[in-house]
């Protein structure tokens, strides 16, 4: 069972509020920092052992550079990603360039910080040469094994149907092309999965990518000296859902690591993960004031925000816990549709909820929302983004990211020509 919990009682909230109005998102500062900590000393046992957070997760310099005291790295998939990066002091390769359909602008930012280029194609090898002249010493390489991989999800899709990276015999042809121009260090990186919770899919990744590192040795002579093994640790979204045992996975990646890797000579390769759902994800939290209630066919509660401040309901059909702050034992006797303002009908964030009576005024939380909930926001019907908060220990709290305005939405328009 995963107990539902929020890291502030109602009165602590209510401080907030008096200064932050709603929506906002808030972080729970110290549940990320033990969080990542137990993730990175489960995998202690291998040398070189690497966690990148994929930026998209949570794109706030506070964040990462939270993280960044950990030693942890960045994932970029975008110049953007990249300039935070640049911004907060993450350069070289602790920043692993995963990126597709790339323009050479984001390509060159990349080179210029010293990151670990993340080929998503084999093409890109020419195309990179062609217009920065030159290619790094390091590379790793994108594999998609296709039909190795039965299944798929609505967050990452099917393998033969996913638009990311190569097949094998592309791999093989990258290494050999990036060797014979004096490439010397290669990395393998696959991510097959994605919100996984169930540790064998997640050892799956590895066991594909260690028998890949095993047929380019054998094949090619190539060493790999590390291998990525993605993100795709999910969150356990669900009270009856359980979260992922770091010690459990850890334990089994180690079994095949030295089944399949040791086993054929293999000793020393460093491993990476580049997770972002699971570092952030469940220690977010989306707080929102219910302003409306509508009884016809349904009976709904408006909220003051919206799927402008979390997609993931209308996107994915993702479900996100809803806590009723004051009345987290009440008696869930009702039954709504929980809702934003949007002229969409799928603005929804919960769909025929059960849960306690909500009454105008009421604090309503949304649970894990710490990743992909502010970073997908967007500003449809003119919706202003919610601020970003972090919460210390102490109970203190830091504006990371002020709420936008109207002339922040109207700033790339002008009008004087009207």
């Amino acid at each position: 069972m995963n107990t539902k919990t929020v890291p502030f009682t109602s009165e602590q909230l209510e401080a907030i509020i008096a200064q932050y109005p709603t929506p906002f998102h808030i972080y729970d500062e110290e549940g990320i920092v033990d969080n990542m900590k137990r993730f990175i000393s489960a995998f202690s046992w291998n040398k070189g052992f690497k966690q990148y957070f994929a930026v998209k997760a949570t794109p706030n310099p506070y964040i990462m550079r939270l993280l960044q005291n950990l030693g942890v790295g960045a994932d970029c998939s975008s110049l953007a990603e990249l300039m935070l990066c640049e911004k907060v002091g993450i350069t070289g390769h602790d920043i692993m360039f995963t990126s597709n359909d790339t323009p050479y602008v984001e390509y060159k930012k990349a080179l210029e910080l010293g990151s670990i280029i993340n080929l998503d194609d084999i093409t890109h090898i020419e195309y990179l040469e062609k217009n920065h002249g030159s290619l790094p010493d390091t590379f790793c390489v994108r594999y998609n094994p296709g039909s190795l991989k039965e299944g798929g999800n609505t967050i990452i899709g099917i393998p033969e149907e996913a638009k990311y990276g190569m097949t094998r015999d592309q791999v093989f042809e990258a290494y050999k092309i990036l060797q014979d121009k004096g490439v010397k260090h290669f990395g393998i990186h696959t991510m097959v999965v994605s919100n996984e919770l169930d540790v064998e899919g997640l050892v799956g990744t590895a066991e594909i990518c260690f028998n890949l590192a095993v047929d380019i040795k054998k094949e090619l002579g190539i060493t790999v000296d590390f291998i990525d093994l993605g993100g795709g640790v999910g969150v356990a979204y669900k009270p009856e859902q359980t979260p992922v045992d770091f010690e459990v996975l850890s334990k089994r990646v180690h079994e095949v690591y030295d089944s399949i890797l040791v086993a054929n000579g293999l000793n020393n390769v460093a491993l990476a993960y580049e997770c972002g759902r699971m570092v952030t994800g469940p220690f977010g939290y989306l707080v929102s004031t219910a302003i409306h209630k509508k009884d016809i066919y349904r009976h709904y509660i408006g909220l003051d925000s919206c799927m402008a401040d979390l997609m993931r309901p209308a996107l994915y059909g993702s479900y996100h816990h809803i806590t009723v702050m004051g009345k987290e034992n009440a008696p869930k006797d009702h039954v709504y549709d929980v809702t934003g303002s949007l002229c969409e009908n799928n603005d929804k964030f919960a769909i025929q909820r059960e849960l306690p009576k909500i009454d105008m005024g009421d604090r309503i939380i949304i649970h894990d929302t710490g990743a992909h909930g502010h970073s997908m926001g967007f500003n449809y019907n003119g919706k202003l983004r919610s601020a970003e908060l972090l919460l210390h220990k102490d109970g203190s709290v830091t504006q990371i990211r002020r709420a936008e305005t109207y002339d922040d939405l109207f700033s790339t328009l002008d009008f004087s020509n009207l």
